[in-house]
């Protein structure tokens, strides 16, 4: 489940204690060699599917480790790796009084920067140094192999002070402060690792393990353990933004509805942010930056002004933008569900359509609070008051939320029935019904998806596909998240594990587990990419089935009873659709867009880079002039809006992604 904030949240917080390592954990609270096999043996005993084979996942172990020290491809030589992993063979067994491999990386690294430091001195001292605009660097790491030479090694380098000179004179650096400042960079780097604590080179080990077993599975050490309580408490303010960190990258994993980020239509998901500036500071360079320091630099007080430099792929290139950004808390009435109004031609025939968007699955299970189910109720009656004949349910945008309020929502359109089952270690399937036999809208349903739709999101567009009582529309499939987590607190004040202990399961028996819930009707979208959904994390689990559980009394004595989604109707639907796709104009660019981006995926030129930064930032400030307002944009659309929402929660704006 996607944890945005308390109200969202779906995870069991345990009290974790392992007793065959009760003498070392009460010894002190910093971990050490004796702790992680315990630690190990924690994840291993309550993950939903551990890995088997301990050659395999000691292959998978190392992997996430070294990836972990060095995202990027740029420091490691693969001589390096050979020796690493030659060194990792059995270490599982040997855990616990020899921990050597944890160190043998790091002592190479540290070999490796200060050997980068002094070429990166050579390289931008010589008087014949020039920032070369046409520079080409692929900086995806996905698509590149370790350096097999030092002189293959340097020559990425070359090129990658370039990138880095280039972002430094995208903020507005002179050539001699950016050479000064990048030399300044190295030398903090090497410092860095240098005096890194013995606490988190291990953190960062035992996150390698818990990586190993699924793509949701982690370490929270003290620090990360500290931001992931901040988020359950909703104690922060900031821009409105849940990140993540690939490849040396802090990225855009998904926004917040009503949150800065999102009001400012400038960031979208997958954006990397490379730079980070406070008011009118100087921005500071923040790739190859751990993600928790990155965070820190992004919260602040409401009010504050702070600056994002960021790279987004686009059709025509990379294009480099910088966003200023005033953080600030999250009213609820910008979170909350809304309905508007729309009608739509059919031959002769005008037809009232009802959409409502729903943003995220909130609600408070104290009930003190309002709820997306009953907000849902309420819209519902006001479209029905407003004679519409077609209802569509948003939830392109919705990564998730509350498991009750995704059941009560899927029960507004049925009578009774199972809506999602969850499934445990032991084999144990627990289903969730939806035991409310009002239905509140029997006519045409219409369920809105894409890669972002994940987790409760799934579990609703799912769940009215198996009962046939929705056509779903977006995307080929959902994001394809189908695990639960659960966080179990170490003791000694060391963290947390998090981890995936069970999986969920739709009426008809799938899980929506990597595949997601397929579309009916597919359309294009710019979120359609290979890098988006379940299959692009690292050691996603499968999908697995269970038998089916769809109720039968799921349209019993429904008046007037709502007709079923028959195959027939899909392909007519699918047809038609397709022919309008083929003809319009706006399609034909999406998916022009995404072949372009698929073609010059992770390659950076520094020239266009640079020059569609400039379009971007005297567009914006065009647009600033003309709208006003401080450049605030305006939302065309009249919403049909509830009451007015007094009460306001703060959430936390930028933080590790847990889901």
């Amino acid at each position: 489940m996607n944890i945005r904030n308390i109200k969202l949240a779906s995870l069991l917080i345990l009290t974790f204690l392992i007793q065959p390592a009760e003498s070392a954990f009460s010894k002190g609270n910093s971990l050490s060699c004796e702790i992680v096999p315990a630690i190990f043996q924690g994840f291993l005993s309550q993950h939903y599917l551990p890995p088997k084979n301990e050659s395999e996942l000691e292959g998978r172990i190392i992997s996430q480790y070294i990836d972990s020290l060095d995202p990027l491809k740029s420091t490691f030589l693969k001589s390096d790796i050979d020796t690493i992993t030659a060194a990792s063979v059995g270490m599982l067994q040997k855990l616990g009084t020899d921990c050597s491999i944890i160190d043998l990386p790091k002592t190479i690294l540290i070999k490796r920067i200060e050997e980068n430091l002094e070429f990166v001195k050579s390289v931008v001292n010589d008087s014949q140094f020039k920032f070369e605009e046409n520079t080409e660097i692929l900086l995806d790491s996905k698509q590149r192999k370790w350096p097999k030479t030092l002189e293959e090694a340097k020559e990425f380098r070359r090129k990658y002070i370039q990138f880095q000179i280039a972002n430094y004179i995208a903020s507005d650096l002179k050539i001699d402060k950016a050479k000064k400042q990048l030399v300044h960079r190295y030398e903090l780097q090497v410092k860095r690792y240098k005096e890194i604590k013995v606490d988190e080179i291990y953190s960062l080990f035992v996150d390698a393990f818990a990586n190993s077993l699924d793509a949701h599975s982690g370490f929270l050490g003290r620090d990360a353990l500290e931001d992931f309580q901040i988020s359950m408490q909703l104690s922060l303010e900031g821009i409105g933004a849940s990140l993540t960190w690939d490849d040396g990258y802090t990225t855009v994993d998904s926004l917040i509805p009503g949150g800065a980020a999102e009001r400012s239509n400038e960031v979208q998901p997958k954006d990397k942010i490379i730079a980070v500036g406070q008011g009118d500071k100087e921005m500071e360079m923040m790739i190859d930056v751990p993600l928790k320091d990155v965070v820190r630099h992004i919260r602040g007080k409401k009010g504050t002004t702070v600056k994002l430099s960021i790279l987004r792929e686009s059709s025509e290139g990379t294009i480099r933008k910088i966003v200023s950004l005033k953080r600030d808390k999250v009213s609820l009435e910008d979170e909350a569900a809304r309905l508007v109004m729309t009608k739509v031609k059919r031959g002769d025939k005008e037809i009232n359509v009802g959409i409502i968007d729903l943003p995220s699955f909130y609600g408070d299970l104290s009930k003190k609070t309002r709820s997306c189910s009953e907000d849902m109720k309420r819209m519902i009656a006001k479209a029905k008051d407003q004679k519409a004949e077609v209802l569509v349910l948003d939830l392109s945008k919705n990564g998730g939320g509350l498991l009750n309020e995704a059941v009560k929502i899927a029960g507004l359109f049925i009578k009774t029935g199972g809506v999602v089952a969850t499934q445990s270690r032991n084999e144990k399937l627990e289903i969730l019904r939806d035991e409310d036999d009002e239905v509140q809208w029997n006519g045409p349903l219409v369920v809105l998806t894409s890669r972002l739709s994940a987790s409760a999101s799934e579990i609703v567009s799912g769940a009215l596909k198996d009962y046939h009582r929705a056509v779903i529309v977006g995307a080929n499939h959902t994001f394809g998240k189908g695990t639960v987590q659960a966080v179990l607190n170490l003791p000694s004040d060391l963290g947390a594990l998090k981890v995936t202990t069970g999986m969920f399961f739709i009426p008809g028996g799938h899980s929506t587990q990597y595949e997601g819930v397929k579309a009916d009707v597919e359309l294009p979208g710019i979120f359609s990419t290979k890098d988006i959904g379940e299959a692009s994390l690292t050691y996603p689990l499968p999908a697995q089935k269970v038998s089916p559980f769809v109720s039968a009394a799921a349209n019993d004595d429904v008046k007037p009873e709502w007709k079923p989604v028959e195959s027939s109707w899909v392909k007519k639907l699918k047809s038609a659709s397709e022919a309008r796709v083929s003809k319009s104009a706006e399609f034909k660019k999406i998916k022009e867009e995404l072949i372009e981006i698929e073609k010059k995926k992770g390659v950076i030129n520094l020239a266009q880079s640079l020059k569609k930064q400039k379009e971007e930032t005297d567009k914006d400030k065009k647009s600033e002039k003309k709208l006003g307002n401080g450049g605030k944009r305006k939302n065309d659309e009249e919403y049909l809006k509830l009451p007015e929402i007094k009460e306001t929660i703060e959430i936390a704006g930028d933080y590790f992604k847990i889901t």
